[in-house]
């Protein structure tokens, strides 16, 4: 099918991995189309960027969007976590149609939420056994086997997976509502995790640093190629709270506590509130360490990018506005 080779559709380009993905792309010389809901007029370019009124819940929008692409990113949670099971998987179906209507590669930036603890005994490879034990989980396996098969029917799959998301853009993760607060000064780092067990955290930027590279050599990429990213390794769990407190220790002279995350908490609120309850789900992937195997990606890229720990942190805190100042605004 001729399209423009580097024209990309993002579907959530306004949240974490989509924003930073979006970001990397345009800068990397790829026209970068995103679909946005609730604009005002039906399109608006920015930032180099073309904004496309749309939801992804629409499959005319999606495909209309897509027209001419090469590949699509699919980014994209329902608000606030909500309605998961009953918006994620018909987002996903319309991606696929117009993946196969454009012959078009899909980018899914994929979980650990896939793996049950039969995984966790040593660092998981790419063909690793899913067989996840929480509700979302079993949606992100059905997600992937739903590509799988879309990539046996003229659409093309790029899977790549790392760990707990960090990055200048505040987000739904563990590191801006669970260790810090995004907006507030860190007085104490509150852990979710057990003494003396490995956790992986993914700084964004590499992580969409690692997809941009992958796509410029998608022509040597099996149709359904998956790739696992090693990130920042804390292999006993008081690195990233102790890289916190230094980088806050520096730029305010103050040094914060690490307090135990207080999942009782969550337990008590968590009948009424569904981002809780999801959260107090995912509580298995704290208490065993929980790492990846990069190999593959390794060789096939030749490296894995990744930003020294302090520096991902710090511009991470500095982003969130948690380092005292408002974060400067960017002129145009």
């Amino acid at each position: 099918m001729a399209h423009d080779n580097n024209t990309v559709l993002v579907l959530g380009a306004t949240g974490g991995i989509g924003g930073e993905v979006t970001r990397q792309l345009r800068q990397a010389g790829w026209t970068v189309r995103a679909l946005r809901r609730g604009m005002a007029q039906p399109m608006k370019q920015e930032d180099g960027i073309i904004w496309l009124r749309g939801d992804a819940m629409d499959r005319q929008a999606v495909m209309d969007a897509a027209k001419g692409c090469s590949v699509i990113v699919h980014a994209v949670n329902p608000p606030g976590y909500r309605n998961w099971a009953q918006l994620v998987l018909p987002m996903l179906d319309n991606t696929i149609a117009a993946a196969k209507a454009e012959g078009a590669t899909i980018v899914l930036p994929g979980t650990v939420y896939n793996y049950g603890p039969d995984a966790f005994s040593g660092p998981i490879g790419e063909d690793a056994p899913q067989q996840p034990v929480t509700r979302k989980g079993a949606i992100r396996v059905e997600l992937e086997q739903r590509l799988e098969a879309a990539s046996r029917n003229g659409a093309r799959v790029l899977i790549v997976r790392a760990g707990d998301f960090f990055g200048p853009k505040a987000g739904n993760n563990w590191f801006s509502q669970g260790l810090v607060k995004a907006g507030l000064p860190v007085k104490a780092v509150s852990y979710p995790g057990n003494a003396n067990t490995a956790h992986q955290w993914s700084y964004l930027p590499d992580v969409a640093r690692t997809m941009g590279a992958l796509l410029a050599r998608r022509d040597r990429l099996e149709p359904f190629a998956r790739f696992h990213m090693a990130g920042h390794r804390d292999t006993d769990g008081t690195q990233m709270s102790n890289t916190i407190r230094n980088v806050v220790a520096r730029r305010t002279g103050t040094t914060p506590r690490v307090t135990a995350f207080p999942w009782w908490l969550l337990t008590l609120a968590s009948p009424f509130v569904t981002t809780l309850r999801e959260m107090r789900e995912m509580r298995y992937l704290w208490q065993t360490p929980v790492l990846m195997d990069n190999a593959k990606l390794v060789a096939f890229l030749g490296h894995e990018p990744h930003t020294p720990l302090e520096e991902a942190v710090e511009a991470s805190l500095e982003g969130m506005g948690c380092l005292g100042a408002a974060p400067m605004a960017v002129t145009a």
